[in-house]
Order: C-alpha cells, then sequence, then structure tokens
C-alpha cells in the first residue's frame, strides 16, 4: 500500500507541475479537448506497475498535457521480465541452446510449438575464459636429443595467468514437416580446430510422415534420429561445455574423462509416461569409412530411465547406458571433444602446443581397439537445489594389447540456483578417475575438485567462474604427470542463442 502511495504522489506531482497552454512547444503535440477550459478538464487513464502487480489509475490531466508527459507516467514503472528477452522458439521438439536448454536432456516431445509451415532458424554460442592457473610434477628427468639439442621431455612448460582462445559455434535448424527437422552444428573456432568444420548432421523424426493412423499412434510415443550425431550414451554430455556452448556446464571444465564424440547411425527411442527406453548402433568412429573392413565391427548402444516432475519444485530423474564395439581402428568414446580442454597447456612438456596437446587436463584411457563402457546418471532436483552424479566402468584395450584394462570414474555435482528467475548460481563437483595406463601395471588415480558460480545476466548471457585443483597420484617416475597438480582459478563469458 506504501508503495502504491507513492507511484501515485509521483504521477499527481508530474501533472501538477507540467506546463499549460500557450506555455507549450511547437514541437509538442497536445491532447484535444472540445470541452470549455473554464469548467472541465480531460481525463486520461495511465497503466502504473507497482512491482510486480499492475494497476490501472484515472488521472485527470490539463487539456495541454503533452504526450510526452503522459508516456513518462505511463512507462515510468514498466518492468520487462526476464524470459522475454530470449529469442522465441520456432522449432518442434527444440532444446534451446540458451538457458532454458538446463536440465533438458534429450529433446523434448511435447506440441507445444505448432507446424505452420517450413521454417529456417540459425543460432550460434560463444565462449572466452581467462586463465589463472599455476602447474607443478615431481617426475624425473627424461633426457631427448634433438638435432644436437638435448631438453628434458619432462620439463613443464612455463604458463602464465591469460585469455584463452575464444571458441564459437553456428547452429542451423530447419523444420520440414510437421514433426520432422534437421539440425547442423558448426564449429567455427575451437582450441583442435582453429577452421570451420561441422561437428553434426542429423533428422529427428517425431511425426509421421504418412497420415495413417497406426502410424500416428506410434509416433505419440517414438523418436527417431539418424545422421552424424552427438551419440547419447549417458546423461553427463548434456551438461558439458560443448566447444562454444558453455551455458549447460555449471562450471568451466568438463570431466576428466569426458564421454563425448560423434558417429554415425540412427537411434530409436520411446517414451511414456515418464519412462524411456533407446538403442541405437552407429559406425563404431567419429566418420564414415568403408575400409579394412576387418578391423571394424558397428559399435551398439542403449539407455533406460526414468524422468518424473513430481511437483513444480520436485524432479527426479535416474538412466543407465551402454556402450559397446568389439574392434575399431580408432574408437572415441572418450577422446571425441575435438574441440580440446578449458585447461591450456597444463602438465604438458616445453615444446607442447596449444593445438597437438588439445586435451591438457584430461585422462583419455586409449580403449580405441575394443570397448564396453556402462554409466548410470542420478539426478534430482528440489527448489533450486540439484544433484547430479556419474557412475561410470569402462573395460577394452587399445590396438596391439591383449588383453582389457578397466577404468573408473566416479562424479558428484551439487548446484544450488537462486534469485528471482534463478540467475544466480553457486556450485560444486568432485571428480575421480582410477584404471590402467597399460596392461599390467598399477592404477593411476586422478582427483579433481571444482567450486564456482554463475551469473545469467540474460537467458543468453552468463559469466561464471571457477576455482580447481587437480592431482595425478602413483603415475610412473618417468610420466611427466607424476607427482603432477594444477590449481588456480578461470573466468568464464558466455553468449549463446
Amino acid at each position: 500500500m506504501k508503495t502504491s502511495f507513492i507511484v501515485l504522489t509521483a504521477a499527481f506531482a508530474t501533472v501538477a507541475f507540467a506546463p499549460v497552454s500557450s506555455a507549450q512547444g511547437t514541437d509538442k503535440l497536445t491532447i484535444p479537448t472540445t470541452a470549455p477550459k473554464t469548467e472541465t478538464i480531460d481525463t486520461m487513464s495511465v497503466v502504473v506497475g507497482v512491482g510486480v502487480d499492475t494497476m490501472s489509475v484515472v488521472i485527470a490531466l490539463p487539456e495541454s498535457t503533452t504526450i510526452d508527459t503522459v508516456k513518462r507516467i505511463a512507462g515510468a514503472k514498466a518492468k520487462r521480465s526476464f524470459l522475454s528477452t530470449a529469442p522465441g522458439i520456432q522449432m518442434q521438439n527444440y532444446r534451446p541452446e540458451d538457458k532454458r536448454g538446463i536440465n533438458v536432456f534429450e529433446t523434448p516431445k511435447d506440441e507445444s510449438v505448432a507446424y505452420d509451415g517450413f521454417k529456417l532458424q540459425w543460432g550460434a554460442a560463444f565462449t572466452q575464459q581467462f586463465q589463472g592457473l599455476d602447474h607443478s610434477n615431481t617426475a624425473a628427468p627424461v633426457l631427448v636429443t634433438t638435432a644436437g639439442v638435448t631438453t628434458n621431455a619432462n620439463q613443464l612448460i612455463r604458463i602464465g595467468h591469460g585469455p584463452n582462445t575464444a571458441t564459437a559455434n553456428l547452429y542451423l535448424n530447419g523444420q520440414l514437416a510437421p514433426g520432422i527437422r534437421v539440425a547442423m552444428t558448426s564449429y567455427a573456432s575451437a582450441r583442435h580446430h582453429n577452421e570451420t568444420w561441422v561437428k553434426d548432421g542429423y533428422l529427428l523424426v517425431d511425426a509421421s510422415p504418412i497420415d495413417w493412423k497406426p502410424l500416428n499412434d506410434i509416433m505419440k510415443y517414438v523418436t527417431i534420429r539418424a545422421g552424424q550425431f552427438e551419440i547419447n550414451y549417458g546423461d553427463a554430455h548434456f551438461r558439458r561445455s560443448d566447444n562454444g556452448n558453455a551455458i549447460r556446464n555449471a562450471l568451466i571444465g568438463n570431466y576428466v574423462m569426458d564421454a563425448f564424440t560423434t558417429e554415425v547411425g540412427g537411434e530409436v527411442y520411446v517414451r511414456a509416461n515418464g519412462f524411456l527406453a533407446m538403442a541405437g548402433v552407429t559406425g563404431g568412429e567419429s566418420k564414415g569409412v568403408i575400409t579394412t573392413p576387418q578391423r571394424r565391427s558397428p559399435s551398439y548402444l542403449t539407455k533406460i530411465g526414468y524422468d518424473k516432475k513430481f511437483s513444480d519444485d520436485f524432479r527426479f530423474r535416474l538412466t543407465g547406458s551402454e556402450y559397446a564395439t568389439s574392434s575399431s581402428v580408432s574408437n572415441t568414446l572418450f577422446s571425441g571433444d575435438r574441440a580440446g580442454s578449458r585447461y591450456y597447456d597444463v602438465l604438458q612438456n616445453t615444446v607442447s602446443t596449444e593445438l597437438a596437446q588439445a586435451w591438457s587436463g584430461a585422462m583419455q584411457p586409449g580403449l580405441s581397439n575394443s570397448i564396453h563402457s556402462y554409466v548410470i546418471n542420478p539426478f534430482v532436483q528440489f527448489h533450486g537445489l540439484e544433484f547430479f552424479g556419474n557412475v561410470e566402468r569402462a573395460k577394452g584395450r587399445a590396438q596391439g594389447e591383449t588383453a582389457n584394462r578397466t577404468w573408473k570414474q566416479n562424479v558428484g555435482e551439487v548446484v544450488y540456483r537462486f534469485l528471482p528467475d534463478q540467475r544466480l548460481y553457486v556450485a560444486a563437483r568432485y571428480n575421480t578417475v582410477k584404471g590402467q595406463l597399460t596392461v599390467g601395471t598399477p592404477d593411476v588415480t586422478v582427483n579433481r575438485s571444482q567450486i564456482g558460480g554463475g551469473w545469467f545476466l540474460t537467458p543468453n548471457v552468463l559469466t561464471k567462474i571457477e576455482y580447481v585443483n587437480q592431482k595425478y597420484l602413483d603415475f610412473p617416475t618417468t610420466d611427466i604427470r607424476n607427482g603432477g597438480q594444477f590449481k588456480g582459478f578461470m573466468v568464464e563469458g558466455v553468449v549463446a542463442f
């Protein structure tokens, strides 16, 4: 009530001190009146915003009150909603690239966007970091002589504090028919690939192309994806930074063992009443290859899960995923991120380059010939509090190895989002990885702790900060990562639409 009184008082004060009649400039448009000046004044209805409420106030204005004055009264407290600055969603069954896409896992299957003909939609994402990391190790010197010059291959390169390479994504979506669209993502700039190149392109089918009732009924529950795409193994890839788009990652670095790759193939989904089942088959590598077929076999992946929003404040999701290939020339399940790591040059030697050692700070187990991996991902959301877990096991071997090695990864992440529209958040993650570098050797361990937070200036603009501490344990003394550690802060800015 006090707020309303103050607003009304201000409005009336504005009217009271408005100049009248002949005092108005000739460039001002006045509100005409036909009533006698000596007896009657015009009455106008002005909408005044008070907090989140809107009230209509009838204010008697002098006949000569200008349009400018009315606009000042009516617009003085106008309030724009946070999400109103985000672009409209034009594609069906679409996961937005901005804040609205957070905690959206598989592309939604809904009819919130009606089909009204062919549409083409462009989007983009840009990311820039400032790195403030330091590193150290205790590895024994390994002397290497090249062209008469002897160097220590285990001496760390000197790194300072400064900006990393800016990265960018370009998105193209086309609505081809009801429930049918095509999507393509290009990396315009990346740490590992400085040139522009296409990350993926696929067809997504959520409705029958034939208007036949049995097929229409089936497609209410079925989704088909075909092409070259980011395979749906686990749920962590929905929460990671994808080159230029880091909106969905609450922190800055991805997992130590980053399960992400694109392959050529198809996936079929069935969803009903919160339950999810998916089966897929791909060529097993990051690009289509038909040579040396005796050394290649398809990859098979499956996912089952349950995802239910019990109320506006509580959601629970649990999924299990499996990926397997018996033979491959170069499988990249844990080395398919051709964008590169966010932690530049950490634990690298003096001859390393940004391009060649693009995955510094990551742990790639090297299971490139055969692999059988599975992961369980729980997700709980209560009000602004989120918990996400990752329990993962991978077994396989590299080219030339005759026995399998096993790698294990466990991750726990907590995020708390607060303020109106959850514009601000804090986050913490603990990530541990353990496994054999080669057959018959003891396990090595990598532990990483991350803590940070972020602020959404708009749904499309995010700034975040992180403190990271990563330690390497039980690595051989001749390995540059022996006694290795890097720690420090990272700052990142993201724009995505």
